[in-house]
């Protein structure tokens, strides 16, 4: 990409690595200041459903969050994955999540920038990791300590078999992510319109045996879950809230909660998906695939919380492979200041529709619009430029080692690899802390979601 290909200021190393603890100082008083941490919730919900579930005889969708409504929302299966906390002490737990989630996006940096991904060096990627510590969905995904980032390696794991030639087992990542969550079921309709049935019969066989592993673990949970909790969407939290970034939300900041009309326009939403994502596959363009699908996912999901929109870093990266760096950039830097807050006590009149939706119209706009068409670009590839170098002539025959004159011919690769979206800036809105789990800025409110209180009356460490 440009914006990590070409020349970057400053020039020399020691100034380089200057700049680069300054920007890393800034950051840090940044995410510890402005937009605090959410008391890792998410993962309290995990942890406390694990412990109660394990340890005290508790069922799974019966737990919440002591002094909150909150509980688990994932489908059974996905507290099977999260058994690894059962042991652990909350502060362990929480230890774990971040190296978890460090993981996740050590590998989906990875497949984003293609094979030419060393030749960025230490100094463009330690760029790229400020610029994303202020990205608004990544930071709470961290401060949450939610599962979006893991999913979203999972699913572009199979985009890089699919782009690579090695689809044989592909569409395994995307079914361990559908039991997860069910919002990463959508990419099954991608391999099913890309004509890949291989790796979308495979996909769907994981998550049935993970699915159907629940069920045998716990049949009253899964049976709560398929038939009672999936349909429950009180149980996540309020459909109009400011953070609910889906075409769902606005239509309850409207007033309009009826299911028919969001149903029409979920319908016309994945009509739109299947001509541009059906488009992207016939040109090769996997990367641009996987990003549509994503966007889309977040938009017809009943519920997409701010920090679901970790889905859209593909996008950015798309934007910027096609030339658009300025675009993606200005995108971004909305997506890091926390905007969509000013309106969380509501959003009245035109302003109030159009400023409290900003995410919402950023990932229609991607929707609509995301460059697609590059062929095999998706995933970067090397291009091959052979030099050609001239056949010796009798009159300056080229000399070997030995001081023999023989005939030199050869060529040298270049490597022209996609990078991640550097270039890509934004800034924080300062505000406080939010007394919603789901709130990035909310202010502080008396609600026991504080780091100081425990996660439920069974999360003190083992014995």
């Amino acid at each position: 990409m440009t914006a990590l290909t070409g020349p970057v200021w400053p020039r020399t190393a020691r100034w380089r690595l200057l700049l680069v603890l300054v920007l890393a100082a800034a950051v840090t008083v940044f995410t510890a200041t402005v937009p605090l941490l959410r008391d890792f919730f998410d993962l309290r919900v995990y942890y406390g459903t694990v412990h109660t579930w394990v340890h005290h005889g508790g069922r799974i969708y019966d737990y919440r969050v002591p002094g909150t409504s909150y509980g688990f929302t994932y489908p059974p299966f996905a507290a099977l994955t999260m058994l690894p906390l059962a042991p652990l002490g909350r502060n362990t737990a929480i230890v774990l999540s971040l190296l978890v989630n460090l993981a996740a996006l050590a590998v989906v940096l990875r497949i984003l920038a293609g094979p030419g991904w060393r030749r960025h060096g230490w100094y463009r990627w330690s760029l790229v990791l400020c610029l994303l510590a202020l990205f608004e969905p990544l930071r709470d995904t961290f401060s949450f300590g939610q599962v979006n980032l893991v999913l979203l390696a999972l699913v572009l794991g199979d985009s890089w078999l699919l782009s690579t030639g090695r689809g044989r087992w592909a569409g395994a990542g995307i079914g361990l992510a559908a039991a997860v969550k069910l919002t990463p079921a959508l990419f099954i309709g991608l391999l099913l319109l890309a004509g890949r049935r291989r790796a979308a019969g495979i996909a769907t066989a994981v998550a049935a045996v993970a699915t159907a592993l629940a069920a045998w673990a716990d049949p009253r949970a899964s049976r709560f879950y398929w038939t009672e909790a999936l349909w429950d969407t009180s149980r996540v939290g309020r459909l109009d809230y400011v953070s609910n970034q889906s075409l769902q939300g606005v239509l309850a900041r409207l007033g309009e909660t009826g299911r028919p009309m969001w149903a029409a326009v979920v319908l016309l939403t994945l009509c739109v998906w299947a001509w541009r994502a059906r488009g992207a596959v016939k040109s090769g363009d996997w990367t641009a695939a996987f990003a549509l699908t994503g966007a889309t996912a977040c938009l017809v999901s009943p519920i997409t919380w701010v920090h679901h929109l970790v889905w859209l870093l593909p996008s950015f990266v798309v934007l910027v492979r096609a030339g658009r760096p300025r675009l993606a950039g200005a995108l971004y830097a909305v997506l890091c200041t926390s905007v969509v807050w000013l309106w969380y006590d509501g959003s009245f009149g035109i302003g109030g529709f159009l400023g409290s939706n900003t995410y919402t119209w950023i990932t229609l706009g991607l929707l609509l619009g995301l460059p697609t068409g590059q062929p095999r670009a998706a995933l970067p590839l090397v291009r091959r430029n052979t030099v050609m170098t001239p056949a010796p002539s009798p009159a300056s025959p080229a000399t070997s080692a030995a001081g023999q004159s023989t005939p030199l011919a050869g060529a040298c690769d270049a490597a022209a690899a996609t990078g991640t979206a550097g270039g890509l800036a934004g800034r924080g809105l300062a505000r406080n802390a939010s007394s919603e789990p789901t709130g990035s800025t909310r202010p502080a409110a008396s609600k026991p979601q504080s780091s100081n209180w425990r996660a439920s009356p069974y999360t003190d460490p083992p014995p």
